[in-house]
């Protein structure tokens, strides 16, 4: 295929770059230049929100769009390339659930508002404001909705967080229940579908990230643990104490939600529509390992986007929390 990335020197887009280049397909990407790009593509410089003059006269079979902020840029680049690809995928998220639906939620669950004209907002607003932007494409269009995105290249800093963290060893606090199950997908397995999807003329909504149930916390946290060193004594504690003691769900405890509605919107979404379509995931320790490996081989610290907060838990409360110096 002849592929265009609006976006794919960051953490997703790199990922669909990597797996394109391999397959052989002519990659293209665009975007503003502060980060090197994948091997094997061309790149275009350009700032998307002033438009996509670098485009003019070129054609693609395939779309792949990762933007999270206004839906007017998304907007803009659906009818700029009308006419001159053939399919769009747009990444979207689980964001765009209200959540108010039964579990688990589908595609067909009812969904927040969104605008296609907006400027950026909330990024579930955003997201669903690029769907309906992606859809004044005039071919077929998809919506990736992805959840949990972890893996090599992770510029969140969920993973890379909790890696380090249990290669720093000592006593760490480990969020209980162990038993409680987790839902992600990696970003290599997210590009595949991605790809195979666009070949395939695929078009509509689909939830992505792996078969509910497909890891536990206590799983994801001995394996990345091992994987590091088994440096880390983890201590676990139920969400009540974690929870009494101010520490902030998701944020200062990356991956981690307790037991309740925001864990089950989470973690317990429907994805039979992808597995039907083709969905695979790789094993939890390969994810683990190329991310460690992918961090042992970079100085300094990860990339971290700059719309994203910081996350990770301050030392002094977690020492706090476990009685330990």
């Amino acid at each position: 295929m002849r592929l265009l990335l609006l976006g794919g020197s960051g953490f997703v887009g790199r990922a669909v770059a990597d797996l394109a280049v391999t397959r052989g397909h002519d990659v293209t990407i665009v975007n503003r230049g502060h980060r090197p790009a994948p091997d094997g593509v061309r790149t275009l410089i350009a700032d998307r929100t002033k438009g996509l003059d670098v485009l003019a006269g070129l054609d693609f079979d395939a779309v792949v769009d990762t933007w999270s902020a206004a839906p007017s840029v998304v907007r803009d680049a659906a009818r700029a390339l009308s006419g001159h690809a053939g399919h769009y995928t747009y990444v979207s998220s689980r964001s765009v659930y209200t959540g108010t639906g039964p579990i688990p939620l589908t595609e067909d669950s009812p969904l927040t508002d969104g605008d296609p004209d907006a400027a950026a907002t909330t990024y579930a607003a955003d997201k669903r404001g690029g769907e309906l932007a992606a859809d004044t494409f005039d071919g077929p269009v998809l919506h990736a909705r992805a959840g949990l995105i972890l893996g090599p290249h992770e510029d969140v800093g969920r993973l890379p967080w909790w890696l380090n963290r249990l290669h720093r060893g000592g006593p760490t606090l480990a969020p209980g229940p162990a038993g409680l199950p987790l839902q992600y997908i990696d970003a290599r397995d997210l590009a595949a579908f991605l790809l195979d999807a666009a070949a395939r003329g695929l078009t509509g909504p689909y939830n992505l990230v792996g078969p509910p149930g497909q890891t536990t916390m206590g799983e994801f946290l001995t394996t990345a643990n091992a994987v590091t060193g088994n440096h880390a004594d983890l201590r676990w504690l139920d969400p009540e104490p974690i929870l009494a003691a101010g520490i902030q769900p998701w944020t200062d405890l990356p991956l981690w939600l307790p037991p309740g509605s925001d864990h089950d919107y989470l973690h317990r979404g429907d994805v039979s529509r992808a597995v039907a379509a083709g969905l695979t995931v790789r094993p939890l320790a390969d994810t683990v390992t190329d991310t460690w490996a992918w961090l042992g081989s970079i100085d300094g610290p990860p990339p971290h986007r700059t719309d994203r907060p910081a996350v990770g838990l301050d030392p002094a409360l977690e020492r706090k929390v476990l009685g330990t110096r």
